[in-house]
């Protein structure tokens, strides 16, 4: 464990990573400040001297970080026009984003009401998050529009609205026994073109 007044490397992320897998050890309920702290063997006052506001602010920041971390990866999107298939395109960043946090890490952004409140303050602020993954695949969709790889007279904007709204609501809901989420994205994304070879195969 390292000692007090010891600096520590990328503390945010070390912290970010132990509240992830307290998580999905532990279930929500697991999640405290201690069970952090001893989980990424740091000090016991390392959370509080990272994130002032305490256990809220840093529920809030962790979903933060993650959904910045897709958005980044989404905005990476339009460059692969032409390539792979477009369903794997629309498949791949779909699934990072339903896995960016996961279900049960995305969920305490709302059980805890001062982390949802600060959740909701940064994207009112512009944070990165499911607009700018949107936005992202509306891009993508459009450039495989102008390449014929995707039916031109499609709504991309719409499409990409109906996939990330979908992965969103399948964040929010997913629970145990839940049917499995990777398989939903990949029916939605097929669904979306209707079953048509315009998105699917291509």
């Amino acid at each position: 464990m390292s000692p007090r007044g010891v600096a520590v490397p990328d503390a945010r992320e070390r912290l970010f990573a132990a509240a992830e897998r307290v998580v999905a050890q532990g279930g929500p309920g697991a999640l405290t400040s201690r069970a952090v702290t001893e989980e990424a063997g740091c000090s016991k006052g390392l959370l509080h001297a990272h994130f002032a506001g305490g256990l809220d602010e840093f529920v809030a920041e962790l979903v933060l970080d993650r959904l910045a971390r897709t958005a980044a990866l989404a905005q990476k999107l339009p460059t692969r026009a032409g390539e792979d298939t477009v369903a794997a395109n629309l498949t791949g960043v779909a699934t990072a984003l339903f896995t960016s946090t996961g279900p049960t890490v995305a969920g305490l952004a709302l059980t805890r009401p001062g982390a949802a409140r600060r959740f909701r303050e940064a994207m009112t602020a512009g944070a990165p998050g499911f607009t700018t993954v949107q936005e992202a695949v509306t891009t993508y969709l459009r450039a495989e529009q102008r390449l014929g790889r995707v039916d031109g007279r499609l709504d991309a904007e719409a499409l990409a609205l109906a996939l990330v709204g979908t992965v969103h609501h399948l964040l929010m809901t997913s629970h145990p026994g839940a049917p499995d989420p990777h398989a939903q994205i990949r029916r939605l994304v097929t669904a979306l073109a209707g079953g048509g070879p315009h998105i699917a195969e291509q």
